[in-house]
């Protein structure tokens, strides 16, 4: 496990299990939604998005997490390893409960700065929408990428054990 990707539903714990597997597998880390975002929550442009990912998908060994599916394509030919995090929406609603509640108005570790966590209506209806409207392509995408050891996990608990084990 040199490149891995890692995606699934918001608030599942992908930037989480991120910095943990790059403590121990000893591989850099890249968080998407620090490429995407700046201060203040704005976004960069697509051009300056694509650069960025394009000089860190170069480097021989990474763990990148996010979804960011117009960019997917790219991440999947380079990866050697995906791990999806299928979780139930429940389990993804009460993952942002509990980052709300414990970091509102804080700059989350994976965010860029002036980006603090914040409680917004319309990403509750993202991770409520979110396997109805995207787990059929992610199990396509995983399904194409045949290079690629893939890993399903499907709650807290297979994670904990995927983590204990490596």
């Amino acid at each position: 496990m040199d490149r891995i990707l890692i995606i699934g539903c918001s608030c599942s714990g992908k930037s989480t299990l991120a910095r943990a597997m790059g403590k121990k597998l000893h591989l850099p880390v890249v968080h998407l939604d620090q490429l995407w975002w700046r201060e203040g929550w704005h976004n960069v442009t697509l051009e300056e998005f694509d650069a960025q990912l394009a000089k860190a998908l170069k480097q021989e060994r990474w763990i990148i997490d996010g979804n960011y599916s117009r960019t997917i394509e790219q991440r999947l030919s380079r990866c050697d390893t995906i791990v999806y995090l299928d979780f139930s929406r429940w389990t993804c609603l009460w993952g942002m409960c509990q980052r709300v509640l414990g970091s509102y108005g804080k700059v989350r570790p994976d965010m860029s700065a002036g980006c603090p966590e914040r409680f917004d209506w319309s990403f509750v209806r993202w991770i409520w929408n979110f396997n109805r409207e995207n787990r059929v392509q992610n199990y396509l995408w995983i399904a194409k990428a045949k290079h690629a050891q893939s890993i399903v996990l499907k709650n807290r608990k297979e994670l904990r054990r995927f983590l204990a084990s490596l």
